[in-house]
C-alpha cells in the first residue's frame, strides 16, 4: 500500500520518541517517606509512636513550624501510619509504615481516594468547608480512616472555621483531620483546643549539613564540608530551602566543569562574604585603620557581596566573640586559626565594647537594608563603628566628669577600646608597689575591681607594666579582661597581666589581718593587760573602739603559738 493509500497525500506518522524521565528537584525527590527519614523531630515521632501503640489517637492533629521543616510531609506520614495494612495486607496502624502496600503507595503518590488534601490558601470560604462537613458522614472507600489534610489552615476565613468547629470536635470515628500552618497565632483558639498540637522545630545546622552530605552521596556529587555548612546556614532551619539551595549549588558546580560543590562557589552564588574576609575586616575595625576598612568593604562589594551581608557577617563575628568571652563552645564549622583569633579578641575586648559594637553594627545593617545607596551607607556605617565604639560608656563619662581625665594613649588613628595603638605616650610614674597600684585604681573610679584585687590577689611579681599573680578566692566572669582594660585606662600603659605559678605574697587583706593580729598580740602581751585578763578571763579588751573579744584573743594566742 502506498504511503498515501487513502489518497490524502499524508505520510505515515512516526512513532513517538521516548523521552527521559523528567528531573525531580531534590526537595521533592528526598521528601521523607517514613518517620525514620524525618530529621530533627524525634519528640513528635516518639509521641505519635506511643499513641499508636496504645491506641490513643487524637481525632485532629495540628502541625506548626517554619517553612520547610516537614509539616505537610508529617501529615502524609501520619496518613500512611494510620492506613498501612502491611505487605501481607493484615497489618494495623504502625509508626513504621511499610511503604509497599496499596494504601502506602497511593498516599505517597497523592492518589488515594480516602486521603484528601486541601490548600486553604485557595479554598478559604465556608462553602469549601461545607463540602468537607457533608463528606465526613460517609465511610472511607478502601482505607481504615478517611483523612483530611488541610495545608496553611490559618488561611481559612472566620466563617469557615466556625462551620468546621462542631465536626472537628465530634467527628465520626473513621475520620481524622490533619492541619498544617506556619502561622499558628492566626488559628482561632477554639480550633487549637480541639487539636493535638505538634510544634516542629527548626533543623540545626549540624543535622542539615549531615543530611545534605547524605543527599550528595546518593546523587554522586562531590561537595566540600564547608560548602554544605554554608548551605545549611543559608537554609535557616528549613530542609526544603536547603535542598533547593543545594540543587542550585550542584548546577553551579557543573557549569564550572569539575562537578565539585565548593565553599567559594556557594559564597559567590549566594552573595555571601568569606568568613576569613569578615574576620580581616573586623580586625581592621579594631585596629582603627579607616582607609583599609573602606578598601576591604569595597573589595567585598566587587566580589558580589552585598553591603548588608558584609555588616551581617560582622554582627556574627561580634556574636562569636561575645560567646567566646563567656566561655561558650566554639562553632564546630570554625577552623582552628579562626578559633584562636576569636579567643584573642574575646580576651582583649570588654563586654561594654562588644555590646557597643553590636548596637552600632545593628543600626548600620538596618540603615543599609533600606538605603538607596547601599555601598555608601555601608561605608558611613563602618566609619561610625570605627569611631563610635571607642567612645567611653556612660559610667566612664561620669567618672571623667567627677575625677577628670587620666593619661590615655595618643593614637595615629581612632582606636576601639581594647586594642593598643601603634604610637603611644608612655607615662613615667607607674605605681611602684602593688598596694599603690590598687590605691590608684580605686582613685581612678575602679572601686569594685580594686576591692577584688585587695581581697584575693596574691602577687608573684610586680614589675610595671607587668603583673603576675595568684588568686586566693573566686572572681567574677571576665575579671582578667576587665583588669587589663582598667589598668590601661588608669595608667595609660598596656599591662602584661596573667596568673603565674611560684611563691606569692599574701593578699593585702591577709597582710592587714596579720598586722592587726600583731598589734593585738603586743597589746594582749603587755603586763598590765595580761594581769587584767588573768583576773578576769572573760573580759573584753577594746583598743580605740576596736573590740578584741575572747575569741579574737584565742585567735591571737594561736597565731603566737
Amino acid at each position: 500500500m502506498p504511503d498515501d493509500a487513502l489518497g490524502l497525500g499524508l505520510a505515515p506518522v512516526a512513532p513517538p520518541i521516548a523521552t527521559a524521565t523528567p528531573y525531580r528537584v531534590l526537595a521533592r525527590k528526598y521528601r521523607p517517606q517514613n518517620f525514620a527519614e524525618l530529621i530533627g523531630q524525634d519528640a513528635m515521632v516518639q509521641t505519635l509512636g506511643n499513641a499508636i501503640k496504645r491506641d490513643r489517637l487524637a481525632h485532629a492533629f495540628l502541625m506548626t513550624g517554619v517553612r520547610g521543616v516537614g509539616k505537610t510531609s508529617t501529615a502524609r506520614l501520619i496518613a500512611k501510619a494510620l492506613n498501612c495494612i502491611g505487605p501481607d495486607g493484615q497489618g494495623g496502624p504502625t509508626i513504621d509504615p511499610c511503604g509497599k502496600c496499596e494504601p502506602c503507595t497511593a498516599i505517597a503518590e497523592g492518589r488515594h481516594i480516602d486521603v484528601i488534601e486541601m490548600d486553604a490558601a485557595s479554598h478559604t470560604g465556608v462553602d469549601d468547608v461545607r463540602e468537607i462537613i457533608e463528606a465526613v458522614r460517609y465511610a472511607a472507600v478502601s482505607a481504615r480512616y478517611k483523612i483530611y489534610i488541610i495545608d496553611e489552615v490559618h488561611m481559612l476565613s472566620k466563617n469557615a472555621f466556625n462551620a468546621l468547629l462542631k465536626t472537628l470536635e465530634e467527628p465520626p470515628a473513621h475520620v481524622k483531620f490533619l492541619f498544617a500552618t506556619t502561622e499558628v497565632n492566626k488559628v482561632p483558639i477554639t480550633v487549637l483546643s480541639r487539636c493535638q498540637r505538634f510544634d516542629l522545630k527548626r533543623i540545626s545546622v549540624e543535622k542539615l549539613t549531615t543530611h545534605f552530605a547524605e543527599v550528595c552521596g546518593k546523587e554522586g556529587v562531590m561537595a566540600d564540608g564547608e560548602a554544605l555548612a554554608l548551605v545549611a546556614q543559608a537554609a535557616e532551619g528549613s530542609v526544603r530551602d536547603g535542598l533547593s539551595i543545594l540543587d542550585q549549588a550542584i548546577a553551579h558546580a557543573d557549569l564550572d566543569g569539575d562537578g565539585v560543590v565548593s565553599a567559594a562557589q556557594v559564597r559567590s552564588m549566594l552573595g555571601l562574604s568569606d568568613r576569613s574576609a569578615v574576620r580581616r575586616l573586623f580586625g581592621l575595625l579594631l585596629a582603627g585603620e579607616a582607609q583599609a576598612v573602606l578598601e576591604e568593604a569595597k573589595r567585598q562589594y566587587r566580589l558580589g557581596v552585598e553591603p548588608a551581608a558584609t555588616l551581617a557577617g560582622l554582627l556574627r563575628e561580634v556574636h562569636l566573640v561575645t560567646l567566646a568571652k563567656i566561655g561558650s563552645p566554639h562553632d564546630a564549622t570554625l577552623p582552628e586559626d579562626a578559633r584562636e583569633q576569636i579567643d584573642g579578641w574575646a580576651d582583649k575586648l570588654s563586654f561594654p565594647v562588644l555590646h557597643r559594637l553590636w548596637q552600632l553594627l545593628l543600626k548600620g545593617h538596618d540603615e543599609v537594608a533600606r538605603a538607596s545607596l547601599p555601598l555608601e551607607s555601608c561605608d558611613m556605617a563602618l566609619l561610625r563603628v570605627l569611631h563610635g565604639a571607642s567612645m567611653p560608656d556612660p559610667g566612664e563619662l561620669a567618672r571623667l566628669l567627677q575625677n577628670g581625665p587620666v593619661p590615655t594613649p595618643v593614637a595615629t588613628a581612632p582606636q576601639i577600646s581594647g586594642e593598643s595603638s601603634a604610637s603611644t605616650v608612655s607615662t613615667s610614674a607607674l605605681p611602684a608597689s602593688f598596694a599603690a597600684l590598687v590605691a590608684h585604681l580605686d582613685k581612678s573610679g575602679f572601686v569594685n575591681l580594686a576591692a577584688t584585687m585587695h581581697d584575693v590577689m596574691r602577687v608573684v611579681a610586680h614589675a610595671p607594666p607587668a603583673l603576675r599573680y595568684q588568686l586566693a578566692g573566686p572572681v567574677h566572669q571576665g575579671f582578667l579582661t576587665e583588669l587589663r582594660e582598667a589598668l590601661f585606662r588608669a595608667t595609660g600603659e598596656r599591662w602584661d597581666v596573667e596568673e603565674a605559678e611560684g611563691d606569692a605574697q599574701p593578699t593585702l587583706l591577709e597582710l592587714e589581718r596579720l598586722q592587726e593580729a600583731q598589734a593585738n598580740r603586743e597589746i594582749l602581751e603587755s603586763p598590765l593587760v595580761k594581769a587584767a585578763l588573768d583576773a578576769f578571763p572573760d573580759a573584753e579588751v577594746s583598743v580605740e573602739g576596736r573590740l578584741i573579744s575572747p575569741d579574737r584573743q584565742a585567735e591571737v594566742r594561736s597565731l603566737r603559738a
